[in-house]
């Protein structure tokens, strides 16, 4: 029974097929007489391949020794490889090959043609490297010149600093010394006008209410020496000129004590109303500078009026 199923199955299996065979269209042998002649190409191609691969070993070095060659040499030659690939007829598979290896010959080209730009790129940025170490290096020693000039222009500042201050020092200096000294001066002043007069061995100053003079100390021998003050012989011609009156003391009480040279006396004893005015008409030297003729009782004495001082005196002068 299975040999019936399986005869009945290929007798209908042939059947369908001549029905299918009659019933293509002229569309499917026209598809299948493009298979095969792509197959044919096919076939054709895998055999150039075998061909290609089983060329001779000089062949390959001088394609390859072509292919390193310039640019510019290769050029000519692939051009005549294409054109000679194209009117010998070849398949598109040669004119493909012919295509194909320019278009690797471009390729490597443009490969060599970044590794010189790459190269080219390196050296620049080692280039661009050195110069800007270089200019660190500069920009570096420059500061350092620069904060070394910095340094010793503040040294420079410091030690004009300290010379302008070591010089005002002596300046404040001085002048405290001469505040001092004329604080002293001033201070012997004030003793000096206190005193009213001072006095050396030949020479003394007085004080006359606006400045200071000098003037000679009284010198008694001198005057009495001299005839023109011979005052006693003149009393005893003129008596009435030495006879004055009564001599009031300046103070009630007081009696008469005789004074001698070097002794002071109280202002009241030589004030204006006792001065002699006219020592001349008494044959008496004129005096100067602070001394002044003076009645005490009826001695005459000469006294300094800023001192209190008797510089000499003539006992019993008038009568």
């Amino acid at each position: 029974m299975n040999l019936t199923k399986l005869l009945k199955g290929s007798a209908l299996s042939a059947l369908a097929a001549a029905m299918a065979i009659t019933a293509l269209p002229a569309e499917a042998e026209a598809q299948s007489r493009d298979r095969q002649e792509r197959a044919q190409r096919d076939r054709g191609d895998r055999s150039e391949t075998r061909q290609r691969r089983s060329a001779p070993r000089a062949e390959r070095q001088q394609r390859s020794e072509r292919r390193a060659q310039p640019r510019e040499a290769q050029r000519p030659q692939r051009v005549e490889r294409v054109q000679r690939a194209e009117s010998r007829g070849n398949n598109r598979a040669d004119i493909a090959q012919a295509r194909g290896s320019s278009t690797s010959d471009r390729r490597g080209e443009a490969a060599r043609e970044r590794n010189s730009r790459r190269e080219i790129q390196q050296r620049t940025r080692s280039s661009t490297g050195d110069r800007n170490r270089a200019n660190a290096d500069r920009d570096r020693a420059n500061a350092d010149r620069n904060r070394s000039e910095r340094r010793s222009e503040q040294r420079t500042d410091r030690r004009e600093d300290a010379r302008r201050e070591a010089y005002r020092d002596g300046r404040r200096d001085q002048r405290e010394r001469n505040t001092r000294e004329e604080r002293r001066s001033r201070s012997d002043a004030n003793r000096t006008s206190s005193r009213s007069v001072r006095h050396d061995n030949r020479r003394a100053r007085y004080y006359d209410g606006r400045q200071w003079r000098d003037y000679d100390r009284w010198d008694q021998r001198r005057w009495r020496s001299n005839n023109r003050y011979d005052w006693q012989r003149y009393r005893y011609n003129n008596r009435s000129t030495y006879r004055l009156g009564r001599y009031y003391a300046p103070y009630r009480n007081y009696n008469y004590r005789r004074l001698s040279i070097g002794l002071r006396i109280g202002s009241l004893f030589f004030g204006s109303r006792y001065w002699i005015n006219d020592p001349w008409r008494y044959r008496l030297p004129e005096v100067y500078g602070p001394y002044r003729w003076v009645r005490y009782y009826d001695d005459v004495l000469l006294v300094d009026i800023y001192s209190g001082e008797v510089v000499d005196v003539i006992h019993n002068f008038f009568w």
